[in-house]
């Protein structure tokens, strides 16, 4: 076994989405991606007051990627031109296939903005090849209790798997690009070991808490960056801590973006474009 190390931390920008808390430490000045991850929202943690107005995301476009959420405090509605349709509790995912195009709406449940309460959220983005940029949508929603919490580092750590392989145990779900993801919570004196095979592009987000990696501290709220040696990463915690992990082979391949559509070429993008003004996407009404 060998190990990772540290290449570089980039802290996450802090864009504030209306009241809602939000940081992106991808993509960045120094980073537009980790192929094929391209983008990370970190939305919270906060605590929203009785009859709030919930979260701001109202039915929007997708074409070309996926969208991986993790709800870490709170809940979280998803409608789709699909047809699918969900609440996802605290310590559940939401993981959407756009592909060929759809709309869809992330909103609060009318419980939680009744109620209000603790949210925290997390929103990565994860490209598609070029063979699968126009697949077919799907969407699937998983609560807690779907996903393996998975105790490591002898005791002292609890990862919960959703994709991919750890410590013998398979996520529940199978990504068509076969990537790896999971959250991980350390407890003081917790030294985790992950897998990091070799080619894979490795995606570490650490959420909060105290880390270090081959003895170089973590910092919260940053991305970090890691040389492609090596085929496992090492933490340590001092104290409570939360990551996102995960890692992919990377497809090397051109990527252009254009708001809410992800594909390989311009001409591609004007062509999501035409398709989404044209109503091929589908349409959402809350």
């Amino acid at each position: 076994m060998s190990f990772r190390t540290l290449k570089q931390q980039h802290p996450a920008l802090r864009d504030d989405i209306g009241d809602l808390v939000t940081r992106r430490p991808l993509p960045n000045a120094q980073l537009p991606q980790l192929d094929p991850f391209l983008f990370l929202n970190h939305h919270g943690p906060q605590v929203y007051p009785a009859n709030n107005q919930g979260l701001p995301f109202g039915p929007h476009p997708h074409r070309g990627f996926e969208t991986v959420t993790f709800i870490l405090e709170g809940e979280l509605a998803h409608l789709d031109s699909g047809g699918h349709e969900s609440v996802i509790n605290e310590g559940g995912i939401q993981w959407m296939t756009a592909g060929s195009g759809l709309v869809h709406a992330e909103i609060s449940p009318a419980s939680f903005k009744r109620s209000g309460g603790p949210l925290e959220i997390l929103q990565l983005w994860v490209n598609l090849p070029a063979r699968l940029k126009m697949t077919q949508p799907a969407y699937t929603g998983l609560q807690q209790a779907d996903i393996p919490a998975i105790e490591a580092a002898e005791g002292l750590a609890t990862v919960s798997l959703i994709s991919g392989e750890f410590d013998g145990q398979q996520g529940p779900y199978v990504s068509q690009t076969g990537i790896t993801m999971m959250t991980a919570q350390c407890r003081a004196g917790a030294q985790l070991t992950l897998p990091a095979p070799a080619g894979h592009t490795v995606f570490l987000y650490v959420v909060r808490g105290d880390l270090s990696l081959n003895g170089q501290a973590l910092k919260p709220h940053h991305l970090i960056e890691l040389n492609d040696e090596g085929d496992s990463v090492t933490l340590a915690a001092s104290g409570e801590a939360v990551i996102l992990y995960g890692h992919a082979q990377p497809f090397n391949e051109p990527v252009v973006s254009y708001g809410p559509f992800v594909m390989n070429s311009r001409e591609e993008i004007n062509q999501a474009i035409v398709d989404y003004q044209a109503g091929k996407f589908g349409d959402v009404t809350l």
